[in-house]
């Protein structure tokens, strides 16, 4: 055992409570032809609750990490009106809070403020010399200086290349249609140098869906998204329906059309959606109807080919959505009268009553980026990024009818956003810059609001995370622990990944969730910290029992914890070479956890540097107190 597992003890008593939360239940399977991908039919109560969800694992993660942190006394909450409006976010989000009477946490600390938004920026923990460089900093503007810099760095592109291929799903091998390694290294390369180029979310938009081309080729990578909503085994309106559906979560944030296509929305989602209530399962499938020129068509070459298994997508010059199937995912689709007339295909339209014009694809992108949906969605999916936890959640669930801050829900129902004209101003915002990545973030962060600590002496109950009176802590994704281990350490290793010549340093630099296949032992310690595989498994924040074990015993995590041999790690030899004992403790804590040490942390740590009597105990003493460090529970938060 360790010597200095006192660091962690608490740590990880406090996250196993966390960690140990009862799994939600699988859906039941369906039967043939009962709209098996409802997901409505499958879980309803799930479909109920996911908004109550998000906003209770915020306040029992937050509630649980500032539990586990050292026995310091807590930030004293300051009333809201104190603290400096710096833009509009302060303004809403600090009134509603005066208008609550519920007093903020003050601004963090240094220390604090340079990790959380390196993290959130980057994916990548500070070094020690940029934190003790940047507590010394005198300049006032210095935060907004670290943003800006943040912000034009290889490690954001990184960061959001991994954030952009989760959300558009880019993986090599799905459920569904296979993009293949080349597919997916196609589109990979594509969203990076879309980043690079500060391409905008309307133009990513745009590209995703009205290419037309090979999956495989450059200029064409967007078609892997069209791919990827192929459904087998079914009709071609089983396809035309997932596209929507895929089309419909991602950019609008409007997940319930997958329950729309299989049954209208009255008397399924009359708990969960004011505007879902409304719509008929025809209205549905004449969204639908956009893809119903869609062809893709598979490349039938020798495997020496480089365009062996790819696909082809196209557009067919006529076509409509027929009501004429009794197979496939959904409930049968079957004639309707509709004024006396016998109606058995659908032309397209859009959910505001727009008719397609021109090409179908085309006019629904059209339509789509004008939707006010587009937009709050968009906003809606960065702050949550940023800070934990949206303004409307469930994220793919939102709810046209309670987010227009100018109209009032119906009777009977509330804002689903928790400050609609905060959500409101960012989607605007968003529109005037024209959807510009770093434009969004570089205003989250400067907001005082992003700023606040997350140590808070008020009192906090179940309904105040969506209030964001104080940070709340986001454990970390897969990858940036992973690299926060990397970089402490000063260790990487290489990964070899197909199709690409260099090898990658960095987890978060990995094309997708299956990587790397090269190295079986780093590919485990990822897979612990459920980074899902963008099909069937979404990525997860919660713990588990399996993320503690691979923290304490994975070959990954010890052989960054060594100080002396070949493969040792630098900075931990170099340290027990030379340097005090009060120098290695407080480097070391800067180093994997962005902070000094308390008073308690620094007398223990001491204590066992100041046993060791010979080179090899100090070396054995600063391995001890690494693997301690990483164990920590702070270790694995922005906080």
């Amino acid at each position: 055992m360790r010597v200095l597992k006192c660091f962690m003890i608490s740590g990880c008593l406090a996250a196993l409570g966390w960690a140990l939360a009862p799994a939600r239940e699988a859906a039941p399977e369906e039967t043939a032809n009962s709209g098996r991908n409802c997901t409505w039919i499958a879980a309803p109560d799930e479909v109920r609750q996911r908004g109550l969800l998000a906003g209770r694992d915020a306040y029992e993660r937050t509630l649980a990490f500032t539990r586990s942190l050292p026995k310091t006394r807590a930030a004293t909450a300051v009333p809201a009106s104190e603290l400096p409006v710096r833009n509009f976010i302060d303004e809403e989000i600090f009134a509603r809070l005066q208008a609550e009477g519920v007093p903020a946490a003050p601004l963090a600390s240094d220390e604090e403020f340079l990790r959380r938004v390196s993290l959130d920026l980057t994916g990548r923990i500070p070094s020690a010399e940029e934190i003790r460089a940047f507590v010394a900093d005198p300049d006032p503007a210095k935060r907004d200086n670290v943003i800006e810099k943040l912000l034009a760095s290889e490690a954001f592109f990184d960061k959001w290349s991994l954030w952009l291929g989760d959300l558009l799903q880019n993986a090599a091998f799905a459920q569904n249609r296979s993009q293949r390694i080349q597919g997916r290294n196609a589109l990979y390369l594509w969203i990076r140098n879309a980043l690079k180029e500060d391409k905008s979310w309307r133009d990513i938009a745009v590209e995703m869906l009205t290419v037309n081309g090979n999956n495989y080729d450059p200029g064409t990578a967007g078609t892997n998204f069209i791919l990827r909503g192929f459904a087998p085994m079914g009709p071609a309106q089983d396809t035309y329906d997932l596209l929507l559906v895929k089309t419909a979560t991602t950019f609008l944030g409007m997940g319930h059309y997958d329950c729309l296509l299989c049954h209208d929305g009255k008397y399924h989602l009359d708990s969960v959606s004011a505007w879902g209530v409304k719509v008929t399962r025809m209205e549905a499938q004449q969204m639908a109807a956009h893809f119903a020129r869609i062809t893709m068509t598979a490349r039938r070459t020798a495997e020496t080919d480089f365009y062996y298994q790819s696909a082809d997508i196209g557009e067919r010059a006529g076509g409509f959505y027929a009501l004429n199937t009794n197979s496939g995912s959904r409930p049968n689709r079957a004639p309707a009268i509709i004024g006396g007339l016998v109606v058995t295909s659908l032309a397209p339209v859009y959910r505001d009553g727009t008719p397609a014009s021109g090409g179908w694809r085309e006019s629904f992108v059209r339509s789509m980026i004008a939707d006010p949906m587009f937009a709050r969605n968009y906003a809606n999916r960065l702050w949550k990024a940023m800070f934990g936890l949206a303004l409307a959640e469930p994220v793919d669930g939102l709810d046209p009818a309670r987010l227009d801050p100018r109209q009032a829900p119906p009777e009977g129902w509330s804002w689903q956003a928790s400050h609609p004209w905060l959500l409101e101003r960012l989607a605007e915002y968003a529109r005037s810059m024209d959807f510009h990545l770093r434009d969004l973030l570089r205003l989250m962060a400067q907001s005082t609001a992003y700023q606040l600590s997350s140590r808070y002496d008020g009192e906090w109950n179940m309904t105040m995370a969506p209030l964001f009176a104080r940070r709340i802590p986001r454990r970390l994704d897969a990858e940036e622990v992973h690299d926060a281990i990397v970089k402490a350490a000063q260790l990487p290793q290489p990964y070899t990944v197909q199709g690409f010549a260099e090898p990658f340093l960095w987890a978060a630099q990995l094309p997708d969730t299956s990587e790397p296949r090269s190295n079986g032992v780093a590919r485990a310690f990822l897979d612990a910290f459920s980074r899902g595989n963008r099909d069937t498994l979404p990525r997860r924040q919660d713990g588990s029992i399996l993320m503690w074990l691979n923290l304490m015993n994975s070959t990954f995590t010890a052989s960054r914890a060594r100080a002396t041999g070949k493969n040792a790690s630098p900075y931990l030899a170099a340290l027990a070479r030379s340097g005090s004992n009060e120098q290695i403790v407080e480097d070391m804590f800067l180093t994997f956890l962005s902070r000094t040490p308390t008073d308690y942390e620094r007398s223990v740590a001491l204590k066992g540097l100041e046993k060791a009597a010979t080179p090899a105990a100090r070396a054995t003493a600063i391995e001890d107190l690494a693997w301690a460090l990483i164990n920590k529970i702070d270790f694995l938060f922005s906080y």
